[in-house]
């Protein structure tokens, strides 16, 4: 293949890449500037800022966009690799049942009266319970196939439905609105990004090592084989990487919608098909749009806040409509 060709075949991914990259400070820097204390960066700068400015830009601003930054580039992240394992475009980092065996834990957790990391990682452990049920189960006496996953997924996130209601049916009202804000999707109360974004990273790592794999088993399992890829063994891989990156996200954040769905959507209809560039973009815009939706949702009514995953529905539901109207044949 000519160097020419090779050029024009990864000109707009590139583009695309560099332009994200930008991107992300950009969206950090609004969103640090937005909410309701008004900021004087010229005096936060030279340190001349009262105590009130700092406080609100170095204990709460920043941490929670980075937070959000870290947790949409993990559902990102996630989301590319759950519709390369189910071989399906409707899949989202919460269609396995993740997520509903970490709101569970959590929401015990918050009946019992704890907060901060001992609910975060009661969170972790029951979304690490649900990915080894779903496993187990899906995997049975030998191997499996992302139908029958798919299918184990979606009925044990079911049961996991099933045991949410009954929780909030059972608590007290005074435990309601912290639960529902967590099960809708909230940073108000999220850990810093630290862990997260050491298995973002770790997790970046894993899947530009596999990108060249994923690239020939997202056309098809029978060509991937054919080519020396070990099918199975990347499923497992894939399936436990993408797991533990899903659980990360829910842990910080609770279930948010759609970040993980529309993310690598919208980058394959700008002409990123390539994993090698298809991943660390997805990171990257997924961060960006969670920034912004959650700049949005402590601005939109302040001094009120929403939950951040009201905001990415109320953003992807119409997005993905007119997405799969605008390209019905290649979703």
């Amino acid at each position: 293949m000519k160097p020419d060709h090779h050029w024009n075949l990864y000109k707009r991914p590139i583009a695309i890449l560099i332009v994200l990259s930008c991107l992300a400070p950009a969206s950090m820097v609004v969103a640090l500037n937005l909410g309701s204390v008004s900021v004087d960066w010229l005096n936060i700068l030279d340190g001349s800022a009262n105590r009130v400015q700092q406080d609100v830009i170095l204990q709460l601003r920043l941490p929670r966009t980075l937070s959000a930054f870290v947790t949409g580039g993990l559902l990102a992240l996630a989301g590319v690799l759950m519709q390369v394992l189910l071989r399906n475009p409707l899949a989202d980092p919460y269609i396995l049942g993740i997520s509903g065996g970490a709101a569970v834990a959590a929401l015990l957790a918050m009946l019992a009266g704890l907060s901060g990391y001992a609910m975060t990682g009661s969170a972790f452990l029951g979304a690490l319970l649900s990915m080894f049920l779903v496993f187990s189960i899906a995997h049975g006496q030998g191997s499996w196939t992302p139908t029958r996953l798919l299918l184990t997924g979606v009925v044990i996130a079911a049961g996991w439905g099933a045991i949410i209601s009954f929780i909030l049916s059972v608590s007290p009202e005074k435990n309601l609105h912290s639960m529902l804000f967590w099960l809708m999707g909230d940073l108000s109360y999220s850990p810093a990004p630290t862990s997260g974004a050491i298995i973002l990273l770790l997790g970046l790592s894993l899947s530009g090592f596999y990108a060249k794999s994923l690239n020939i088993m997202a056309r098809s399992e029978w060509i991937a084989e054919s080519l020396g890829v070990a099918v199975s063994r990347l499923r497992i891989r894939i399936y436990l990487l993408a797991s533990i990156i899903t659980a990360s996200a829910v842990t910080s954040a609770g279930s948010i919608a759609f970040v993980g769905l529309i993310t690598p959507h919208l980058l394959r209809l700008s002409g990123v098909h390539d994993h090698r560039f298809l991943i660390p973009s997805a990171v990257m815009l997924g961060g960006v749009i969670l920034v912004l939706a959650d700049a949005v949702s402590r601005t939109l009514l302040a001094p009120q806040q929403l939950p951040v995953g009201v905001i990415t529905a109320m953003i992807g539901v119409p997005l993905f409509l007119y997405l799969m109207h605008k390209s019905a044949n290649s979703l």
